[in-house]
């Protein structure tokens, strides 16, 4: 039987994962939720970009879509830059029997040692009174960084460091919020967006390094941060707005899980608006952008992963990526004892289905 699915927000994430919701026979959309009023009122296929009608209206109330008793909720909405609202709209769906399946908040997809306790115990409290589970996912952090170093890394005698990199040109990324807000994408080098704010780097993507290490069977005794901005040599526009002269228009960064005195762990971002900027920072091994995993051990890997896509260029491919790996775990979230799940926690396997809707087809 399908599983009664209700989807919160359609913005880059949630319009590909709700398009696979309607698409996928494993799931019965049961409602949908957006924060723009001029999408309340729009069938879900037409806020999904496909050409179907559901039935199904898009509302802005999110406790009458609860009202509908979905077995699970696909959350998309923003909350890198909304980070209180987006945890309070998770906690209230746990609690009201829905499980959830999210892209956000981030924190979330691995928050202890990063949250402090008072920020986690009600969404842990949410589960218990709702008997539900939570499970955060994305790209990076996400699946670029658990089930690939995991699936390489279990083939090694032994491990000296881990690197999980994106190296990616953002100029067809239309997230201006992210793109200019947490980012600073146009902003004059040195003054720092949120992200660039000591700690945050490591809040982001430390979870994902924590996590690391517990599958991995150890604690990291630090996570150090460092970044680099360049600016762009003139004017130009890229899909989010436009890039003065002198504004960042490129920028590296890196967080770097500590052990034992040595940099173990580390995800490495190259992020350019323009592909001639900084070639000597890390280049992507297709155009546009790719994923690296590399191993240094025995023995030692380097894995590129390089997104395509038929609706969309490297960033929508890579967005889509995030958005199949959400909504795939759907099946073995509803069936995960209540409790914040994280990777380390649900089946390494969330694929099935996926050839079962290929060939239904």
């Amino acid at each position: 039987m399908a599983i009664r699915v209700l989807h919160v927000a359609t913005g880059n994430v949630g319009r590909i994962a709700l398009s696979q919701l309607i698409e996928d026979p494993r799931f019965e959309l049961a409602g949908l939720v957006v924060s723009s009023p001029e999408k309340v009122g729009r069938d879900a296929g037409e806020l999904a970009g496909l050409d179907v009608v559901t039935g199904v209206a898009a509302t802005a109330d999110l406790d009458a879509a609860l009202a509908l008793r979905p077995e699970c909720t696909v959350h998309c909405a923003l909350g890198e830059i909304r980070l209180f609202e987006a945890l309070d709209d998770v906690r209230k769906i746990l609690a009201s029997g829905s499980n959830v399946v999210a892209s956000s908040p981030v924190p979330l997809i691995h928050p202890w040692g990063v949250l402090p306790d008072r920020m986690i115990a009600p969404i842990e409290d949410a589960c218990r009174a709702g008997g539900t589970s939570l499970f955060v996912t994305g790209v990076d952090p996400g699946w670029v960084n658990d089930l690939l170093p995991f699936a390489i890394a279990g083939t090694c005698q032994r491990v000296e460091q881990v690197r999980c990199s994106e190296i990616a040109d953002y100029a067809t990324y239309d997230g201006g919020p992210v793109m200019f807000d947490f980012m600073g994408f146009g902003r004059p080098v040195g003054d720092l967006p949120k992200m660039f704010k000591p700690g945050m780097l490591a809040a982001s993507w430390g979870v994902s390094l924590r996590m690391l290490a517990r599958g991995f069977g150890f604690e990291l005794d630090d996570i150090t941060e460092w970044f680099e901005q360049e600016p762009a040599p003139e004017a130009f526009d890229v899909a989010a707005g436009h890039i003065p002269a002198g504004g960042v228009a490129a920028m590296r960064f890196q967080i770097r899980g500590v052990a034992g005195g040595r940099e173990v762990l580390v995800i490495d971002h190259t992020t350019r608006l323009r592909g001639d900027l900084r070639p000597d920072w890390p280049q992507p091994a297709q155009d546009g952008g790719s994923y690296r995993v590399e191993i240094v051990g025995e023995p030692s890997y380097r894995v590129d992963v390089c997104p395509t896509s038929a609706r969309g260029d490297h960033n929508y491919a890579a967005i889509a990526s995030g958005a199949g790996r959400i909504v795939n775990s759907i099946p073995d979230v509803v069936a995960a004892p209540p409790g914040l799940r994280t990777p380390l926690d649900l089946p390494f396997n969330t694929a099935r289905g996926v050839f079962a809707t290929a060939l239904a087809d």
